[in-house]
């Protein structure tokens, strides 16, 4: 178990060492100087940014390490990064880790309730979709699916708003200052991810049913219901929680579009506040930690899947 832990987070360090590469090289090579696009941020709107000398240019090139080699500006930047600073937002002037730690769990709360939608929606549709494969509870499973995939979830969110919102009254309609401000974007979120994983679920179910061991139990009379439950269940969840730490990660870094459209405070509205202003410094420090997010998640799923599938844990001991 340790060996296989061990290997998994050497995997997952050569990973995030990869993202740093890339997340550092981002604003070296964004169009142009890095430092002049960095003091037109600066320069106040309806004013002239002629305003920008070269002296003003050098002096900024010069405090942000750009005359610098290469690699002695990554490792200077990876220096700061490992002891926690982001550097500074351009456009609030202030830390910008203290601003994404203010917001994160906002997010995480989000994500996290987006989450249990999914389970709540697609692991009953796609037991009864695998249950009752070809029959009519079957299809109008397949239908929802379709219909819940097929949404974009800006779209389901406005409809969700005026629905519940507007026409309703029952739930605010944006911001997070209410508990129950949650259950809208939540949904959103949850409904779209939902059906793809319960497609997932009934497929992998229906393959694990049609294995020799599971065709010879139910024809020596073991009911089907009881051969799902207790014996194809858990090997066809395998490939769901799978799925599941690929969504959780896009969860993180895809609620940007949600957080816009019920004003929600967490890190993706802020990451969509920073490219509007233009915040390389936010957009960099936002994408190193949905990444770095990412590979954690990946890690603890990869601990999960072997507790889930013995072929893990022999192959492990190579015996296969």
């Amino acid at each position: 178990m340790l060996g296989y832990a061990l290997r998994r987070a050497l995997a997952g360090l050569s990973v995030l060492f990869g993202i740093t590469v890339v997340v550092f090289l981002m604003l070296r090579f964004i169009p142009g100087d890095p430092a002049t696009a960095v003091l037109l941020t600066m320069v106040e709107p309806g004013l002239d940014s002629a305003q920008i000398t070269q002296r003003d240019i050098d002096e900024l090139r010069d405090q942000m390490g750009l005359n610098a080699p290469l690699p002695q500006q990554y490792v200077t930047w990876l220096g700061r990064v490992a002891t926690g600073n982001l550097g500074t937002s351009l456009r609030s002037r202030q830390p910008i880790a203290d601003e994404l730690a203010a917001r994160l769990p906002a997010t995480l709360k989000l994500g996290g309730a987006a989450l249990v939608v999914m389970f709540v929606i697609a692991i009953p549709s796609g037991i009864l979709g695998g249950l009752y494969a070809g029959r009519t509870t079957d299809h109008v499973t397949r239908v929802l699916s379709l219909v819940g995939e097929s949404l974009p979830s800006f779209f389901l969110g406005v409809l969700l708003i005026y629905l519940f919102a507007i026409t309703l009254g029952w739930l605010p309609a944006m911001g997070g200052r209410r508990p129950e401000s949650i259950i809208l974007p939540a949904v959103t979120l949850g409904v779209g991810i939902a059906a793809a994983t319960s497609r997932l679920l009934r497929a992998s179910l229906l393959d694990t049913l049609s294995q020799p061991y599971m065709l010879m139990a139910e024809a020596k009379g073991m009911k089907r219901r009881t051969l799902l439950f207790r014996h194809a269940l858990r090997p066809a969840l395998i490939p769901v929680i799978t799925a599941a730490s690929l969504v959780a990660g896009g969860l993180l870094g895809g609620t940007a579009v949600i957080e816009t459209v019920f004003a929600w405070p967490g890190v993706g509205r802020y990451m969509v506040e920073a490219i509007g202003g233009r915040d390389y410094p936010v957009i960099q420090g936002f994408t190193l930690l949905m990444a770095s997010l990412f590979v954690i998640i990946n890690f603890a799923v990869d601990i999960l899947y072997r507790f889930m599938d013995p072929r893990v844990r022999i192959e492990e001991h190579g015996n296969v």
